[in-house]
């Protein structure tokens, strides 16, 4: 089982950067595939990337796609979203989510991750 925790999320100007962190607990972290999701206000929640257990593959959606930037140091059970080029549509809640994979895939749908931190909120101003 994981645990996950995000602290970070903040607010920023449009054009700032800002890394979310995501520290995962249980002893089997390196088997889990993890991704990260967003949901604005009056939106569902999207995807906005994912890595695979080792880190050797990696998805994102298009609208970040050269400005954010997904990984993972298993040595610290951690996840990390680098995000660049900020802009006002990025705001929203963001959530890291973790599901066991051992095959080296990436997880893009949400209803097959089976662990979600508590989330935090990203508030990029204009």
């Amino acid at each position: 089982q994981v645990h996950l925790l995000e602290p970070g999320g903040g607010l920023v100007q449009a054009g700032d950067s800002l890394r979310l962190s995501c520290a995962a607990t249980g002893r089997t972290y390196n088997s889990y595939a993890m991704g990260w999701f967003r949901q604005a206000p009056g939106k569902e929640r999207e995807f906005v990337a994912a890595i695979s257990w080792n880190g050797g593959s990696t998805d994102y959606t298009d609208s970040v796609k050269g400005r954010f930037t997904i990984s993972r140091d298993n040595a610290k059970s951690t996840l990390y979203l680098q995000m660049d080029s900020l802009k006002p549509e990025d705001t929203a809640v963001y959530y890291c989510a973790a599901e066991r994979e051992e095959r080296g895939a990436v997880v893009v749908v949400d209803y097959e991750y089976g662990y979600w931190g508590q989330g935090t909120q990203v508030t990029v101003s204009s």
